[in-house]
């Protein structure tokens, strides 16, 4: 029988609140200080790192085995690599960006004197009626581009607005939370496990409880591009549970419904003694947790490792579909993913 309460509204009003905070990775820090105003208004300490992450603290009942959490708030987006002599931009992905998910989308360009221009991004020379190859044509860096919502025709008039190379772009999140119980949205990788960690954390609070270990919780700000995962952490860990999105697809177990344990990734195997544990956890208080393996994917635990941390890993996280696209859960998996958390962080 679980311990704790996850309190729905929160989660879900916090996880809409973060998808509307642009934290594209290499410039995350709105949604890093929104998560530690989140963390501070519950008297959890928290402190930044050298390259921006956000660590919070708490004490635990012994403190033989200290414990992390690590859970990233960058997501995928893009940075202008060209003005175009039209006036028009080319971008470069950063990261995974899968170009054919985000044609036709709105987006803003963040310019350096803190304006965000709008636009959205378009086939070059995309009218059907004009180009016989509008429909065949493939989509890539190279043809698409940012048809800006100003009055531009020339590279100069865009510079004169205050764009320029490097600029960071935000996609619009386009979020839905459905009576059905459906969240849709870009970038719930991973900005659904920091809310999931965060309900948790506040269940935890408010039900006055206190971490069987001293905890450590990595807000990591660089996991998309791989090299988030040690970040901040203490190097007396013995565990640290990374939270992450689970993927679903052909042959997988997993499920929008469901938190899932990734048993295996692109990496190697996770730590067998701690998914052992997780998944005998979940059924001690009746969740289904879904073993699965993912052929395509590395998280901050693989970072972590490879960066020399000692800890055994384990990887949790809501099912999340079409990863990398515009994507959806359910409050389902997301209330079982911040049960299991709540109850893992208090659990001899």
């Amino acid at each position: 029988m679980a311990r704790f309460e996850i309190s729905t509204d929160y989660l879900i009003q916090t996880l809409v609140d973060l998808l509307k905070t642009p934290s594209p990775t290499g410039d995350a820090d709105y949604a890093v200080s929104f998560v530690q105003g989140e963390l501070e208004s519950m008297g959890i300490k928290t402190r930044r790192t050298i390259k921006g992450a956000l660590v919070a603290e708490m004490e635990g009942l012994r403190y033989d085995k200290p414990r992390g959490l690590s859970a990233h708030v960058d997501t995928l987006g893009a940075i202008v690599r060209e003005i175009k002599p039209n006036g028009r931009l080319k971008l470069a992905a950063l990261n995974g960006l899968m170009w054919p998910t985000v044609e036709s989308e709105g987006l803003s360009i963040a310019t350096r004197s803190g304006q965000q221009i709008k636009g959205s991004l378009v086939l070059t020379n995309g009218a059907a009626h004009v180009n016989k190859e509008a429909q065949t044509a493939p989509r890539n860096a190279d043809t698409l581009e940012v048809r800006l919502d100003e009055r531009t025709t020339r590279a100069e008039e865009t510079r004169l607005l205050g764009i320029d190379i490097g600029d960071f772009v935000y996609f619009d999140p386009r979020v839905e939370v459905s009576d059905a119980g459906f969240i849709r949205s870009r970038f719930l990788d991973d900005k659904a496990c920091v809310a999931c960690a965060l309900a948790a954390l506040k269940a935890i609070v408010d039900s006055g409880a206190t971490p069987a270990q001293p905890l450590a919780f990595l807000v990591s700000n660089f996991e998309e591009v791989g090299h988030g995962g040690v970040d901040g952490l203490p190097s007396d860990l013995h565990e640290l549970l990374i939270l992450d999105m689970a993927c679903i697809g052909d042959g997988l177990s997993g499920d929008e419904f469901h938190c899932s344990i990734c048993v295996k990734d692109s990496s190697g195997p996770y730590s067998k003694n701690m998914t052992d544990k997780l998944r005998s956890l979940s059924n001690r208080v009746g969740i289904d947790l879904k073993p699965d393996i993912y052929p395509y994917y590395s998280s901050d635990g693989s970072a972590y490792w490879r960066a020399g941390g000692q800890a055994e890993v384990a990887l949790i996280g809501p099912g999340v579909d079409t990863s990398h696209g515009y994507e959806r859960t359910h409050m389902d998996a997301l209330n079982d993913t911040a049960q299991i958390i709540a109850e893992y962080l208090v659990d001899e």
